[in-house]
């Protein structure tokens, strides 16, 4: 994997002189504006942040800022979404003292600058996810999925608490494939919109903390409370078809994230490192989704195993796990979003401390 320079997404801030692999702490930075949220859109092309005066978009590649919305009175944007590059927003604010409540999406179209629909609810709303046809929004405990263009809603799904809201769609698929959390601990729901079938599987014995789906919706990678195995799981049916090790000892993990071709998982975590798995399996062995237009790119793909692997079976597991092909150093107890970018075998690593 190739590294860059890095530098502070804040427009407003001098950039610094770090790398990727090595971020070093600039005693001269200015320090940023508390930040609520940050993504990236639906095919990394660029990401989002959420501030206490607004929110901002940067283009990743090449790096620079795109535009920036500032909010006027009080309040924050603590939850952001973006359709790919398109014109269309859905906002959730956020901060001590928001301007609306937390329980209301708004969905705002920055060519008109208006506020061209609301969906309100009965509690906080923790996630917002975006399709061309679909608008996804998670609560709590509750999913609720609408038609785009009427807001007629489609589906409600029950999960168990899920506080950090997670959930996943597929983008290249028709019809959608949502995976989100299942009504017991350490369980994933996956909803095929296309069969209109529900499938659950047990991925850990611990509470899921994080989740990646691929583009086509065909590919689930899961992480648990523990952080040391990531398991990537075929969507369609539950087989699970890879575990590798992050490492022995716990970690929180913040964000998982493919390739677009399937190739590589990116998994980041409090520890510092973010990590680059090699993914062995064939798209070919994958079943395809009703009406699926999409297909991965196949290269030759090789897993770094433990030079102990070959006792597999008879000494502990840990000896036999896959571990990863690349690592990037960053400073420890920061949470950090991590990306692929368009140039090959290149990552994007965004931080919550504004680099």
């Amino acid at each position: 994997m190739a590294t860059r320079p890095g530098c502070d997404f804040e427009p407003d801030h001098p950039k610094t002189s770090s790398t990727a692999a090595s971020i070093t702490h600039n005693p001269n930075r200015v320090a940023t504006p508390p930040i609520y949220h940050l993504s990236f859109n639906q095919n990394h092309t660029c990401f989002l942040v959420g501030l206490q005066n607004g929110f901002r978009i940067f283009d990743t590649d090449p790096f620079k800022p795109s535009f920036r919305r500032d909010i006027d009175t009080h309040g924050g944007i603590g939850l952001v979404a973006m359709l790919y590059r398109s014109n269309i927003f859905c906002l959730v604010c956020g901060g001590p003292d928001p301007m609306y409540p937390r329980n209301k999406v708004m969905i705002w179209d920055d060519h008109d600058s208006r506020c061209v629909g609301e969906l309100s609810f009965r509690s906080e709303v923790k996630n917002v996810k975006l399709r061309r046809d679909m608008i996804v929004v998670v609560l709590n405990q509750k999913i609720f999925v609408y038609n785009f263009l009427d807001l007629k809603l489609l589906n409600q799904i029950e999960t168990v608490s899920n506080p950090t809201g997670l959930c996943e769609i597929s983008h290249n698929s028709s019809p959608m494939v949502l995976v989100c959390l299942g009504l017991q601990k350490g369980q994933i729901r996956v909803e095929n919109f296309g069969s209109k079938k529900s499938k659950f599987v047990m991925a850990h014995d611990s509470r899921v903390v994080c989740m990646s789906l691929t583009q086509d919706g065909r590919r689930l990678a899961t992480a648990s409370s523990k952080g040391t195995l990531i398991r990537v799981f075929n969507s369609l049916d539950g087989t699970l078809l890879q575990e590798v090790r992050r490492g022995a000892d716990r970690a929180d993990i913040y964000s998982l994230a493919f390739s677009s071709n399937a190739q590589f998982l990116a998994v980041s975590s409090d520890k510092g490192t973010v990590h680059i798995f090699s993914l062995k399996v064939d798209s070919g062995s994958l079943p395809s989704l009703p009406n699926d237009r999409s297909h991965f790119a196949s290269e030759p793909i090789h897993s770094r195993l433990s030079s102990l692997s070959i006792f597999k079976g008879v000494l502990p597991k840990y000896f036999s796990s896959e571990w990863s092909v690349a690592r990037f150093r960053l400073p420890e107890g920061l949470q950090y979003c991590v990306g692929f970018g368009h140039q090959k075998n290149t990552i994007v690593i965004i931080g919550m401390d504004g680099r």
